[in-house]
């Protein structure tokens, strides 16, 4: 088999204990394929905590990028990859000259700094990627502290949660964009997480046009890491507010902004685009109106 040169995308914002953490856990990785070396690209979107001097100090060989606390995550994660593409990507296991410049990753991770990975996440991941063929995504699914899968693949137009199975990979539509191993030939076919979403949905619409490109999706056996808790409740789904506030929360970049959502709904959910690109702005209405005639 040949060396397997990891660029591992990360993104962080005022979580310094948490990034620390993860890239601890990314450090302790056992039983990987011999030779396997890690290039680091970590984007920081305008910390106040000292996550980047933290991370630059514990673990020197990090590319850490600092940029405007206003650089969305998803343009956050481009930027990462950006990095690793002008540096290679390879380098070694969080011991060397940051960003590893000495050659070209044949993967990159999608790493979310709020997951702790468990030591042999990244082998498993790489074991179900080599059986998979160069043409596969596998992902990895997060579970919480009470051992309940939060992210993971998703299938169907209803977007439903994969579990993972205990020794076999099962087959995803899309996914999550917490932990995704994608291979060089799938990158080189589907690309980067689309500009047009700038906060939500890319990785969504990532796994969507892979499909469409003949890329297969498996979420791996086992879950791969856990994180604190799960998706954070929506900010429109707070009780006793009025329509036009939830109307202007569900719109923000936090959940589902008109333009990018009637993007991935004209992409992927034809011909019922029309009625799901206007049934969330609905409930939402409809909600909030029920909940103050209640209150």
């Amino acid at each position: 088999m040949h060396s397997v040169h990891l660029a591992v995308l990360m993104t962080s914002h005022d979580r310094r204990a948490r990034t620390l953490s993860a890239l601890r856990a990314l450090e302790e990785q056992r039983g990987l394929p011999a030779g396997t070396t890690f290039g680091v690209h970590l984007v920081d979107t305008g910390s106040t905590d000292g996550t980047p001097e933290a991370v630059r100090l514990r673990h020197p060989a990090v590319e850490v990028m600092s940029v405007g606390v206003d650089v969305p995550h998803n343009q956050a994660l481009r930027i990462a990859s950006r990095n690793s593409r002008s540096g290679g990507g390879g380098g070694g296991p969080l011991g060397g000259a940051p960003g590893g410049p000495t050659h070209s990753w044949t993967h990159q991770l999608w790493l979310d700094d709020r997951v702790e990975l468990f030591p042999d996440a990244l082998a498993n991941l790489l074991r179900t990627a080599a059986a998979a063929g160069t043409g596969a995504v596998v992902v990895g699914a997060v579970r919480n502290a009470y051992g309940d899968t939060v992210y993971s693949g998703r299938r169907g137009r209803s977007l439903i949660l994969v579990e993972p199975g205990e020794h076999r990979p099962e087959p995803c539509d899309t996914y999550d964009g917490r932990v995704v191993l994608v291979p060089r030939a799938v990158y080189d076919l589907v690309g980067d997480p689309d500009k047009v979403f700038r906060h939500r949905m890319g990785d969504y619409d990532h796994g969507c046009r892979a499909r469409r490109a003949g890329v297969t999706a498996f979420v791996a056996p086992g879950h791969a890491g856990e994180c604190v808790g799960g998706p954070d409740a929506p900010g429109s789904r707070e009780p006793g507010i009025g329509v036009r506030e939830a109307l202007r929360r569900v719109t923000s970049v936090q959940e589902l902004p008109l333009h990018p959502w009637w993007v991935y709904c004209l992409r992927h959910t034809w011909p019922w685009a029309p009625y799901l690109m206007l049934s969330p702005y609905a409930r939402t209405a409809a909600r909030a109106t029920l909940g103050r005639l209640r209150g």
